[in-house]
């Protein structure tokens, strides 16, 4: 079977090789290697559930700001609640880039060189965007 054959339950070769040994696994190096990653499936997928409920506690924070602002609270305790929110989505940024680096970086080093330094500028880009803020 090569790597863009499908098997007899229709998945792809990449796919089983996903389920069996992670994200970045492939039958095969190289630049034609395909991978769980050029199916679609993103570094957080793991962990989509508890992305989700993070995000969803950092949007009830950003709602009690509007609260705090509607309610006259005293402009300390709202930027108190500033520093929260931020930190929130720092540390979620920060989570998600630790995936990024663990998945798509990871399968770019499974198709070679040109692939890894490509996922390492966009990694790159994406930290300096991050420290921006």
């Amino acid at each position: 079977m090569t790597t863009t054959d499908a098997d007899t339950n229709g998945t792809t070769a990449a796919a089983a090789a996903h389920h069996a040994g992670g994200p970045e696994t492939a039958l095969a190096a190289g630049p034609d290697a395909v991978t769980a990653h050029d199916l679609g499936i993103h570094g957080y997928a793991q962990h989509k559930d508890a992305h989700l409920k993070r995000l969803r506690r950092i949007e009830g924070q950003i709602r009690g700001l509007q609260r705090m602002l509607e309610e006259d609270v005293y402009c300390i305790d709202i930027l108190t609640q500033v520093s929260a929110s931020t930190k929130g989505l720092q540390s979620f940024g920060l989570q998600l880039l630790e995936e990024h680096l663990r998945h798509c970086v990871a399968d770019a080093a499974v198709k070679g060189p040109e692939a890894i330094d490509e996922k390492v500028k966009e990694a790159t880009k994406a930290i300096e965007r991050m420290l921006r803020t």
